[in-house]
């Protein structure tokens, strides 16, 4: 009877230090994620700020008067329509099957560590 008594005493004993220890990080991390959210906060208006900054100096009228201002320094020229290109004319990229193939072909053929670029 002694024995499991003392056994049961030693039982309660460890769950209420578990227990507690439990409690302990709980609370930590409930404090690390009060911190981290405050952080999320201050990082959402730092950004929002920087998205007005950014809207601010790219308004058209404020980009116009610049690029007037440094027209001759910049060596700038007018606009003309046949400046525009293309739909066509954009140099896409390849599939990414076809890039793997000529890695695989390139391997295989023991060229060397790049494969030929082609246009």
């Amino acid at each position: 009877m002694r024995f499991t008594t003392i056994l049961a005493a030693l039982a309660v004993i460890g769950l209420g230090y578990w227990a507690y220890h439990q409690t302990i990080q709980t609370q930590m991390a409930m404090r690390d994620v009060e911190r981290l959210e405050r952080a999320i906060g201050a990082e959402h208006e730092r950004l929002s700020v920087l998205r007005a900054e950014w809207a601010y100096l790219n308004r058209p009228d404020r980009l116009r008067e610049l690029a007037q201002f440094n027209f001759e320094r910049l060596g700038l020229l007018p606009l003309r329509p046949d400046q525009f290109g293309e739909v066509a004319q954009i140099p896409y990229p390849r599939p990414v099957q076809v890039i793997e193939e000529l890695l695989l072909d390139n391997a295989s053929t023991g060229g060397g560590s790049s494969p030929e670029v082609v246009q």
